[in-house]
C-alpha cells in the first residue's frame, strides 16, 4: 500500500457525497461515539468496554492531560506534498497508527476481532489481537491476509500454554509481541461489578485458550462436554501477579521478533525494559482501567522518551480520540500511536464499515491537523510545537 496516501481527501468524500444526499452513517467528531454506544448496547457490555477502574478518574485524566498540550501552529511552510510513513518496529506503515488491543469483541458486533482486522488491513494499519480475543487468533490472521498484525499477550501462569501461545502466533504471522504488563489481576470497576458482568466467566473471550492443545492438556474433559470447568481453569491461569523483571528471558527465548512491554509509566522501568532487551515500550495506564488515581499517559510520555532515549520505540496509547490527540503524542515523542475505544465503539455501532470509518477520519483528521500546523511528515514534530496550560 502507498505510504502517502491523500488521508485528508476523505473529507471531500464526504462533502461530495452529499450531493447526492447522503450523509456519514456515524459521526465524523469520534467523541461522540460513545455516547451512542451508551444508548444502543445493552449496560453490561458498554460498562466493558467504556468503563474504567475506581470512579473513572484516570480515564478522565487521560483526556484532560491531551487538552492541556496546545499545538502552535507554524505558517508558510510547503505541506502540498504530505508524507505520514514512519517506521515502526522495523516495518514501514503508511501513517503512525495502529488498532490497539481489544478484547471480547464479540460482546460489541458478531464479526468481532475479524472485522476490526480487516477494516485495517485494507487502511494498511497494523491490528493488535488481544489474548483475549472472541476467535482464534489464526482465524483473524486468515481473516487479514497480508495486512500487518501484531499480538498481546497476557502473560498466563502455564508458561506451556504461554509457549504455545508465543509458537501459534509466530505461525499465524504475527510479527511483534506485545505484553500487557499493568493487569496481572482485574482492577475494581464498578460498572462491571453493578451489572455483575464478567464475559470470561461465560466463557466469553477465551477462543484462544479453548483451542490450544497446552490449555486443552490441562483439562480432565473436552471443553465441549464441561465448559464450566474449562472456565474455571482458564480463570485459574489467565494471569501472574507474581512476574518480574527476569521472566522477561523466557520471553526472549520463545520469541524471535521485536517485544514491546506494553503499560510503562515510570521512566525507570524504560530503562529496566532497555537492559533487558526488549525494543519497545508502550507508554499507557491501560485507557484509565487498570489503576484509579494514575497519572495521565500524556503526563508520563516525556520521561518515559527522555529515558528510552535511542534504546527503545516508544509507543502511546490511553485517551486518542482525535486527530490533534496524535499529533500532540508525536510531538512529545511517542513513534506511533496505539488507538482503542474509538474503534471498538465503531464495530458496535456499524461492523466493519463502523472501524473503517473510525480509521479514515482519525487519518484524515491527524493529516489535516499536522498540514495545517505546518508540518508535512510526522518526523518534524517536536516538544517546541506544543504549549502547555496550566492544570
Amino acid at each position: 500500500m502507498p505510504t502517502n496516501q491523500p488521508w485528508a481527501d476523505y473529507q471531500y468524500e464526504i462533502y461530495l457525497g452529499g450531493l447526492a444526499g447522503a450523509v456519514p452513517r456515524l459521526p465524523t467528531d469520534l467523541t461522540r461515539l460513545e455516547g451512542l454506544v451508551e444508548r444502543r448496547l445493552p449496560p453490561g457490555p458498554v460498562g466493558y468496554v467504556a468503563g474504567s477502574a475506581g470512579d473513572g478518574s484516570t480515564a478522565r485524566a487521560n483526556r484532560a492531560a491531551l487538552g492541556r498540550w496546545r499545538i502552535v501552529p507554524r505558517i508558510l511552510r510547503d505541506v502540498g506534498e504530505r508524507d505520514l510513513s514512519v517506521e515502526v518496529l522495523g516495518r514501514r506503515l503508511p501513517a503512525p497508527l495502529a488498532l490497539g488491543p481489544v478484547g471480547i469483541l464479540t460482546i460489541l458486533h458478531p464479526g468481532a476481532e475479524p472485522a476490526a482486522a480487516r477494516a485495517a488491513a485494507a487502511r494498511g494499519v497494523p491490528y493488535t489481537l488481544s489474548s483475549a480475543s472472541s476467535t482464534p487468533m489464526e482465524e483473524v490472521a486468515e481473516a487479514m491476509g497480508d495486512g500487518e498484525r501484531w499480538f498481546q499477550l497476557y502473560w498466563s501462569r502455564d508458561r506451556e500454554v504461554t509457549r504455545s501461545f508465543l509458537s501459534r502466533a509466530r505461525a499465524a504471522g504475527y510479527s511483534a509481541l506485545f505484553v500487557t504488563l499493568d493487569t496481572p489481576m482485574l482492577a475494581w470497576r464498578p460498572r462491571d461489578l453493578d451489572q455483575a458482568y464478567l464475559p470470561f466467566v461465560h466463557g466469553v473471550g477465551t477462543a484462544n485458550y479453548f483451542s490450544d492443545p497446552a490449555f486443552l492438556a490441562g483439562l480432565a474433559k473436552p471443553v465441549a462436554e464441561d465448559r464450566e470447568a474449562a472456565v474455571r481453569h482458564f480463570l485459574g491461569l489467565f494471569s501472574d501477579p507474581g512476574r518480574t523483571w527476569p521472566d522477561l528471558a523466557f520471553l526472549r527465548e520463545n520469541w524471535d521478533g521485536p517485544i514491546v512491554l506494553k503499560g510503562v509509566l515510570h521512566p525507570d522501568d524504560a530503562r529496566r525494559a532497555a537492559d533487558a532487551g526488549m525494543d519497545g515500550v508502550v507508554v499507557s495506564n491501560h485507557g484509565g482501567r487498570q489503576v484509579a488515581g494514575s497519572v495521565a499517559a500524556a503526563d508520563a510520555l516525556p520521561g518515559v522518551v527522555a529515558a528510552a532515549g535511542d534504546r527503545l520505540e516508544v509507543l502511546f496509547d490511553s485517551g486518542v480520540r482525535t486527530g490533534d490527540d496524535v499529533v500532540k503524542a508525536l510531538a512529545l515523542g511517542a513513534r506511533a500511536v496505539l488507538l482503542g475505544r474509538p474503534y471498538a465503539y465503531g464495530l458496535a455501532l456499524d461492523g466493519e464499515a463502523g472501524v473503517e470509518h473510525v480509521l479514515r477520519c482519525l487519518l484524515a483528521e491527524f493529516d489535516l491537523t499536522l498540514a495545517l500546523s505546518g508540518h508535512a511528515r510526522p518526523g518534524s514534530l517536536s516538544p517546541a510545537d506544543l504549549v502547555r496550560e496550566a492544570a
